[in-house]
């Protein structure tokens, strides 16, 4: 009985209990990748490295001058983009001042125009009022003939 009982612990410790078929699985993985995959990594990261070091050495100088030609020729572009730019913003700003100018003569046409208007009525006014007062003065002169020649008839 006693072997029974070992024997289906056994199947049970087999069939519920994997730990050992997967600690075994994970040594394989593992020495399987350090073994094959792990070399070839190195490998082609060396590889890698050693092309990188060679374009660094070969390409780098050869652009660098390149590069700077590019970079001068840049520069000089927008140099000139940026002299054509404030010409155009000089030409906008003497637009405008030409224009508000043209805008402020017209107003200062207009407002003389008025203040022309203006004197124009106060002088007729003016010369009404002239016209009037000489009037009564004339009258009044003639009245005081008349009367000093009446009293110097007597």
């Amino acid at each position: 009985m006693e072997k029974i009982i070992k024997d289906v612990g056994d199947i049970q410790s087999r069939l519920l209990d994997h730990r050992p078929v997967i600690n075994a699985e994970i040594r394989y993985f593992v020495r399987e990748f350090e073994d094959k995959r792990g070399h070839r990594e190195c490998r082609l990261l060396e590889n890698l490295d050693k092309m990188a070091r060679e374009t660094n050495e070969q390409m780098v100088p050869e652009n660098l001058e390149g590069v700077k030609q590019q970079l001068s020729d840049v520069i000089k572009r927008l140099d000139a983009a940026n002299h054509m730019a404030s010409r155009v913003q000089q030409r906008e700003l003497e637009a405008h001042q030409s224009a508000q100018l043209q805008t402020n003569k017209e107003r200062l046409t207009e407002e003389w125009a008025e203040f022309l208007k203006e004197q124009q009525r106060l002088k007729e006014e003016v010369d009404d009022e002239h016209a009037r007062a000489v009037g009564e003065l004339s009258t009044r002169y003639s009245e005081k003939k008349k009367d000093l020649d009446e009293h110097s008839e007597f």
